[in-house]
C-alpha cells in the first residue's frame, strides 16, 4: 500500500509513503512459481517523490518483496522499522546479494519514534502479533490522520510478542482519526483472540508430561512461541534441537538483540538427539503447514539425514492451518499415525493463539479510536465484507465504510474518503528462480495444460520437394499416455500426423511451414482429444531435407 499526497500549490506536492513490501506465496494452479510480488509500475515515473518505507513487522508477506521491488524503486529510499525488524531484512537481503545490486538504506525507528516525512508526519503505536517488534503507524497529513494497524491483535498482557498500546490509540482518537486502515484476517472469527500467555498452561502439560520424544511444529516467525517452549524446556530439564534454516536464523537474530534469553546448555543439535533419554527431548521444526521441503515433511517422508518418526513420539502442530493447506495437513497428520507418533493440534487443546483480532477486538480498536471513515485491509474480499458488518455493530455509518479491490485508487480530503473507479496496475509479477516478471499468463496457461494432460510430441521429416513425409513420424509423449499400452492409439496419431502435413502442403507452392505446424498442432490435438478426451500440449516438428 501506498499514500500519495497530491496538491499542486504545496511544496510537498507528490510525496509519497508506502506501508509494508511484501510478498504472496502461489496459488496451486501456479506451477513453478516461487513467490508472487506487488506490481510497482504505477510508482517507478514518481520514485524520487518516496519518502519513506515503513514496514509493519518481519513477516514474508510484508518483508518479501524488498530484495526485488528495491532493485525497481532505488536502494536509496529510507526503509523504517524495528530493530528485529530490520535485522531480519538485511540477512534476508544476504541472501539476494548477487542480484541486489546494493545496500538497503535500513533506518531503526521504536513505537515512541516520530518521523518527518514531507507531507507526513509519522508517528507509532505498539501491536501485539506473533512476532516482536510489530507496530501501527499513523501518518498526521494537512488533511487528517490516517491510522494503519498492519497485523494486530488485542492483547494488553505483556509478552515477548508485544502488547498493543490502546492508551495511545485512545489519545489518537480523542485528536481525531480521518481514517482508520484496519487489518481482517481474522474478521470471520467470532470472539476474541487468544493471548500467548493463555496457551502457556496447556503447553508446559505437554512438554512436562511427554511419554517420549516431543517434535513440535510452528512457523519459523513465532518467537514468542517458541521462547516459551525453549523456557520451559529448561524448566523441565530437557534439550532443544532445531531444525529449519528459518527458524534458526530467526532465533539467532531474537537472542542477539535479547528478545529472547537462551540457555545453551539446554540447546543441542539435531544429530546429538539420539544421545539423550527420549523423554528429554524436544525438537522444534518448520513444516506444520505441510510444505513439501519443510523439516517435518522431510521427517515424515524419511527424506532427514538424522532424524525420523518413531514410534511414541508426540507431535504438536503449534499454528492454525492456513486455508488452502488442510490437504498437504491432512496426508502429514495420516502418515504421523500410521508411524506410530500421537498428534495434538489447535483443536484438541489451546496450543495456538494466533496472530490477529477477531471480531470483538477489531470492535473494541473502533470504538477506541472512533474514525470517522474506515477502511478493512489485509484479507480475502470476503473478510472485509465480514469486517464491515463488524463495524456497523461497532457504531460506524455504513456510508463511512470503504471496501476497495486490490489497485482501486482511494481519494481522501477533510470531509470525505471515497474509493474511485481509477487503478493502478495490480495485476502478479511473478517470481520464478531468477526471473521476476517474465513468467506471464500464457506461460502459467502452458504450464497448467502440462501438469493437467501432458506433453506430445510429434517429429516427422518431409520431403521438401514433394511435401511427402518420409518415414514414419515418431512420437515422444509425457504425462499423457502410456505408451508401451497405447500402440493402436500411436498407429493412428502417425497416420493422422502424414495425412495433415500432406493434405497442407499438396497444394501450396511455396509451403508455409508455420502454417503447416499450426494446423498439425491444431488437427493432432483435436484427433487426441476426440480418442481420450484429454487435450495434451502438442508440438509439432518438421524437418524438411
Amino acid at each position: 500500500m501506498y499514500l500519495e499526497y497530491i496538491d499542486p500549490g504545496s511544496q510537498f506536492n507528490g510525496d509519497i509513503i508506502i506501508i509494508d513490501m511484501g510478498l504472496q506465496f502461489p496459488e496451486d494452479n501456479m506451477p513453478g512459481i516461487d513467490y508472487i510480488i506487488p506490481n510497482v509500475k504505477s510508482l517507478i515515473p514518481k520514485k524520487r517523490k518516496i519518502r519513506g518505507i515503513l514496514i509493519t513487522h518481519a513477516h514474508m508477506d510484508h518483508i518479501g518483496g524488498i530484495p526485488y521491488l528495491m532493485r525497481e524503486l532505488g536502494h536509496q529510499i529510507p526503509i523504517f522499522g524495528t530493530d528485529l525488524t530490520l535485522a531480519i531484512i538485511a540477512k534476508r537481503q544476504e541472501e539476494f546479494r548477487t542480484g541486489s545490486n546494493g545496500e538497503l538504506n535500513l533506518q531503526e525507528v521504536s513505537n515512541d519514534t516520530k518521523l518527518d516525512l514531507g507531507a507526513f508526519q509519522i508517528e507509532f503505536f505498539g501491536v501485539s502479533h506473533n512476532i516482536p517488534g510489530s507496530l501501527g503507524v499513523v501518518a498526521h497529513t494537512p488533511i487528517g490522520t490516517l491510522a494503519h494497524t498492519g497485523d494486530f491483535k488485542i492483547d494488553i498482557r505483556s509478552s515477548i510478542a508485544g502488547v498493543t498500546e490502546l492508551d495511545k490509540l485512545k489519545r489518537l482518537g480523542d485528536d481525531g482519526v480521518l481514517l482508520l486502515m484496519s487489518d481482517s484476517t481474522n474478521a470471520k472469527e467470532p470472539g476474541r483472540q487468544f493471548s500467548e500467555v493463555e496457551i502457556q498452561h496447556e503447553m508446559e502439560d505437554i512438554i512436562k508430561n511427554a511419554p517420549g520424544r516431543l517434535i513440535i511444529g510452528t512457523f519459523a516467525s513465532l518467537l514468542g512461541r517458541l521462547n516459551e517452549i525453549i523456557q520451559l524446556a529448561e524448566k523441565h530439564d530437557k534439550r532443544v534441537a532445531v531444525d529449519g534454516r528459518s527458524m534458526r536464523t530467526n532465533i539467532e537474530i531474537a537472542s542477539r538483540l535479547g528478545y529472547m534469553k537462551i540457555n545453551p546448555a539446554i540447546m543441542i543439535d539435531p544429530t546429538e538427539v539420539k544421545d539423550f533419554p527420549k523423554n528429554k527431548i524436544i525438537i522444534l521444526v518448520t513444516g506444520a503447514q505441510g510444505e513439501e521441503n519443510a523439516v517435518l515433511m522431510r521427517i515424515v517422508s524419511k527424506r532427514h539425514k538424522v532424524l525420523k518418526i518413531e514410534s511414541g513420539d508426540t507431535v504438536v502442530f503449534s499454528s492454525s492451518v492456513i486455508p488452502g493447506n488442510e490437504r498437504q495437513v491432512q496426508y502429514l497428520t495420516d502418515k504421523l499415525y500410521r508411524d506410530g507418533a500421537d498428534v495434538i493440534n489447535y483443536r484438541m487443546l489451546d496450543i495456538h493463539a494466533g496472530g490477529h483480532a477477531k471480531q470483538e477486538d477489531l470492535k473494541l480498536l473502533i470504538q477506541t479510536v472512533r474514525p470517522k471513515y474506515l477502511m478493512p485491509i489485509e484479507g480475502n474480499h470476503s473478510f472485509l465484507k465480514i469486517h464491515a458488518k463488524v463495524a456497523l455493530d461497532a457504531g460506524m455509518k455504513r456510508e463511512n465504510i470503504v471496501i476497495a479491490d486490490n489497485g482501486q485508487i482511494v481519494e481522501a480530503s477533510r470531509d470525505r474518503v471515497a474509493k474511485t473507479n481509477e487503478f493502478v496496475p495490480a495485476n502478479y509479477v511473478m517470481v520464478d528462480g531468477l526471473g521476476v516478471g517474465d513468467v506471464q499468463e500464457v506461460v502459467l496457461r502452458d504450464r497448467q495444460m502440462l501438469a493437467g494432460d501432458g506433453i506430445f510430441v510429434v517429429i516427422a521429416v518431409v520431403d521438401s520437394q514433394t511435401g511427402k513425409v518420409r518415414g514414419s513420424p515418431d512420437i515422444i509423449s509425457r504425462g499423457f499416455v502410456y505408451l508401451r499400452e497405447s500402440k493402436e492409439l500411436l498407429f493412428q496419431a502417425r497416420q493422422v500426423t502424414k495425412r495433415i502435413i500432406e493434405d497442407a502442403t499438396s497444394n501450396m507452392h511455396p509451403v508455409n511451414w508455420e502454417w503447416v505446424k499450426d494446423n498439425l498442432r491444431d488437427k493432432l490435438g483435436q484427433f487426441l482429444f476426440s480418442k481420450t478426451e484429454r487435450r495434451p500440449m502438442v508440438l509439432p516438428v518438421v524437418i524438411e531435407v
